[in-house]
């Protein structure tokens, strides 16, 4: 007879590093060209004038200034308005 009990198998035992998502840059804030304004999974905030998006979805900024967020009325592919952030360097 065996004197060690069986081992079960542990389901919680893959444990990654977070993304390091959110906002990096706030409103009134001093940014300068292709300094990271906000990290996101897919589009939560729209990228305005003086910014761009990344293949990731990360909105930097294409040159220097103050940082805004407005919300915006976008139309969506099913005829319905939604508001969404847009990300604004002024």
């Amino acid at each position: 007879m065996s004197h060690v009990k069986a081992g079960g198998t542990s389901k919680n035992i893959h444990d990654s590093p977070g993304q390091r998502l959110g906002v990096k840059l706030f409103g009134g804030e001093s940014v300068k060209t292709g300094q990271i304004i906000v990290r996101q999974t897919g589009s939560n905030k729209r990228s305005g004038k003086g910014t761009f998006i990344s293949r990731n979805y990360t909105i930097h900024a294409t040159k220097d200034g103050i940082v805004r967020f407005q919300p915006r009325r976008v139309r969506l592919f099913s005829g319905k308005s939604q508001k969404i952030t847009e990300v604004t360097v002024e």
